[in-house]
């Protein structure tokens, strides 16, 4: 600022007053001030219009009006510099008004020294340019406000639009859901009914056509069951499925001995075991007892044991463990088959799943899927541990209930 001239407006209608801050001004020799003077309001309020000032200098009395109301002028007509004004009495009610009206600072005549007068008009000057910062800053924020609600109600206007795009799939969902029900439910009749006629017929014809060609026979027949086996395993698969996923599954909770629950499901399975397989099943607890749901224990121990047959060969063994701790349940189904490989494993428990080499073997790709469903009803939980041609292990824990 001291290297850049100063300009200055007087308005007064007193001019020896003017005459006086000239010499004053003109005594302060380390800054350029350039002072001009003009006697009336009225043309006060046309040199606002021009706006060639940096500092205006208003007397507190112009004839008719007060410098005041000259002030309220200049701020209606967008004067942004220092506004000083000028009075030939020290009065703190004036100084007041002043401050309220927009003035930078207030001097009283007589009193000013060539130190006071420059120090006002510099410090005058950087609060004019700190309040036009600031002035312009806001205007910066209110435009980044306005943006930011636009932006803001165009999210809650796509929001809407969600959540009745939403609501529209939803609804298809469950007609979807709905025809998806009723049409298991036609399948089970119309699939079931016939299937167990097929096999009964089968087996009555295995019983009375004793003929010289009974071994092709024999083999043709084994064809036929095991093609209907795996429809009526599929179907089944499907049914509980269905089910699970639309709730119709209620848990019912019972006490039995989990031991020999276990070996019974066991014996059940010896028939399906390849030649040299067996079942290793071993408990550990302080007691056998437990509470839950007979029906879905039976379905994961079967579908869990059947696995591990299946993807076991010829003379591997297959371990079985339960346990009971006053907390929770654990059961525990390892084989020595042919494992999970790794890019396999993260979609091991979704529907139609099956693995890259498992393709030779039958299966619907939905019996974990199922054992999931039916292990998240006790609120439980299952992990799985597997290593290509190793085997796999499935371990589960579900919470214990009082009898």
């Amino acid at each position: 600022m001291s290297g850049e001239k100063i300009h200055i407006l007087m308005i007064d209608d007193d001019e020896e007053d003017y005459l006086i801050t000239r010499d004053i001004i003109s005594s302060i020799v380390h800054r350029k001030y350039v002072i001009d003077w003009v006697g009336t309001f009225e043309e006060g309020v046309e040199a606002f219009r021009k706006k060639k000032y940096d500092v205006y200098l208003v007397d507190y009395r112009l004839g008719a009006h007060t410098g005041l109301e000259l002030i309220d002028e200049a701020r209606k007509i967008g004067i942004e510099e220092p506004l000083i004004l000028m009075t030939g009495q020290n009065d703190p009610l004036i100084d007041e008004k002043a401050m309220k009206a927009g003035a930078a600072d207030y001097l009283v005549k007589g009193t000013i020294s060539s130190d006071q007068f420059d120090r006002t008009i510099r410090y005058s000057i950087e609060q004019a340019k700190s309040l036009k910062e600031i002035v312009k800053l806001n205007a910066v924020l209110e435009d980044r406000v306005k943006e930011r609600t636009i932006g803001l109600q165009k999210a809650m206007n796509e929001l809407h639009q969600s959540k009745q795009e939403l609501s529209i799939a939803l609804e298809k969902e469950k007609e979807l859901n709905e025809l998806k029900s009723r049409f298991v439910s036609m399948a089970s009749h119309e699939f079931r009914t016939p299937l167990t006629t097929i096999v009964s017929s089968l087996s009555l014809l295995e019983r009375y056509s004793k003929t010289a060609d009974q071994e092709k026979m024999d083999k043709h027949f084994a064809r036929i069951k095991k093609a209907i086996t795996g429809m009526t395993d599929l179907l089944n698969d499907v049914l509980s499925l269905s089910k699970l996923e639309e709730g119709m599954v209620v848990t019912v909770d019972e006490s039995f001995d989990l031991a020999e629950f276990v070996k019974g499901i066991i014996d059940e399975m010896h028939g399906i075991l390849k030649p040299g397989q067996e079942i290793d099943y071993t408990h550990a607890g302080e007691t056998n007892t437990v509470v839950t749901d007979k029906k879905v224990m039976r379905n994961i121990f079967l579908n869990l044991i059947s696995n591990a047959i299946k993807f076991s060969g010829e003379g591997k063994k297959i371990k079985v463990k339960t346990g009971i701790t006053p907390t929770e349940l654990k059961i525990e189904v390892s084989d020595n088959g042919i494992g999970i490989g790794e890019d396999d494993m993260k979609h091991l428990f979704q529907r139609f799943f099956r693995g890259k080499n498992v393709t030779n073997i039958q299966g619907t790709g939905l019996g974990l899927s199922i054992v999931v469903k039916y292990i998240e009803m006790l609120g439980g939980k299952i992990d799985v541990e597997s290593k290509l041609n190793v085997g796999t292990t499935f371990r589960i824990r579900i919470p214990m209930k009082s009898a």
